[in-house]
């Protein structure tokens, strides 16, 4: 599979002010040193806790927000070499809340048809025929086309936000905890919904959410947050059966379980998550971890190769997982 969107060393910190002269009070490092690959076709999820960088990661991806340091290369190419214009046709985003993302005063056929109009793609007449296309696409009746957004249901919105998504054709579509919002029936609606549009359509997806579940169902790998770090990489059927950071223990096993008879051993993380005002030296995750030694409260620890005895790529920044002196 080739690369599609490849991070190195991605870095975006805000500069706090304050105070009557206005000056800088501190940096919060929303996004600190994260690397990644996501391939063609695949389908990418993010996890971890609100507040950890994962919505800041993905507009830096979309090019909404600059870069402090590291690149992104997309198709090969440095995304501050594209033409804006270019960059939005092949990248899209699907929102979490889809009533706040829908203008109130437009129509669906307008919502839908808004990008091909921006963009002056085909006639009114084609537009037209593409935006019932595109409803049709999403599992929505062609009468759905005149109403408004406070007319639909939380699932039809958010399908009606796919369906925008979708209109120009791009090769990445980034969802922004697109499910989270929605009732638990509706959810696997939308859930069967983004996975039928990627094997139709041969789309990649960046599947940003905080449900370990949710992301098991509809991505082949997953990547886990922390303060801003990505801490543990690895496919979703391996990170699921058997996560290798504490962090992403403590996720795993505040996924319920459908089964009364079965009751999972649940991590209890300690204390409060630090501010990213000022984290803590070495492993962001060392205050809270009931492994913590000596040498996580003084360095991050590098990308460990975890997988060798099952033949998994996964990697865990994690010194639990470093190779024992002489190996």
């Amino acid at each position: 599979m080739s690369a599609l969107l490849e991070l190195m060393d991605v870095a975006r910190h805000y500069r706090i002010s304050g105070g009557v002269l206005g000056l800088t009070q501190g940096t919060v490092r929303a996004v600190d040193g994260v690397s990644l690959t996501l391939n063609a076709g695949e389908s990418l999820g993010l996890v971890g806790e609100s507040g950890c960088g994962k919505s800041t990661l993905a507009r830096l991806i979309l090019g909404l927000e600059p870069l402090d340091a590291g690149t992104i290369r997309f198709q090969g190419r440095d995304i501050t070499e594209w033409p804006e214009t270019e960059l939005r046709r092949q990248m899209q985003m699907v929102f979490q809340d889809p009533y706040s993302s829908l203008n109130p005063r437009m129509s669906v056929r307008a919502i839908v048809a808004e990008p091909l109009t921006i963009h002056k793609i085909g006639t009114r007449a084609e537009r037209k025929a593409k935006t019932l296309a595109l409803l049709g696409t999403v599992g929505l009746d062609a009468e759905m086309a005149g109403r408004y957004p406070h007319q639909l249901s939380g699932g039809q919105r958010q399908r009606v936000a796919v369906a925008r998504a979708l209109a120009l054709g791009p090769a990445l579509v980034v969802c922004d905890e697109p499910v989270s919002a929605l009732d638990v029936s509706i959810q696997a609606q939308v859930l069967l919904l983004l996975q039928d549009l990627r094997t139709r359509l041969g789309l990649t997806y960046l599947f940003i959410s905080h449900d370990l579940a949710v992301v098991g169902q509809i991505c082949e790998r997953i990547a886990v947050m922390y303060l801003g770090k990505v801490v543990e990489l690895a496919s979703a059927e391996a990170l699921i059966r058997e996560p290798k950071h504490p962090y992403a223990k403590a996720l795993l096993s505040a996924v319920p379980v459908p089964d009364p008879g079965h009751q999972r051993v649940r991590e209890q993380l300690r204390g409060e998550p630090p501010s990213p005002l000022d984290p803590p030296p070495g492993c962001p995750y060392h205050p809270r971890c009931p492994y913590v030694m000596d040498i996580c409260c003084r360095e991050f620890p590098p990308a460990f190769e975890t997988g060798q005895d099952t033949g998994e790529a996964r990697l865990a920044h994690c010194w639990l997982h470093a190779p024992a002196k002489g190996d």
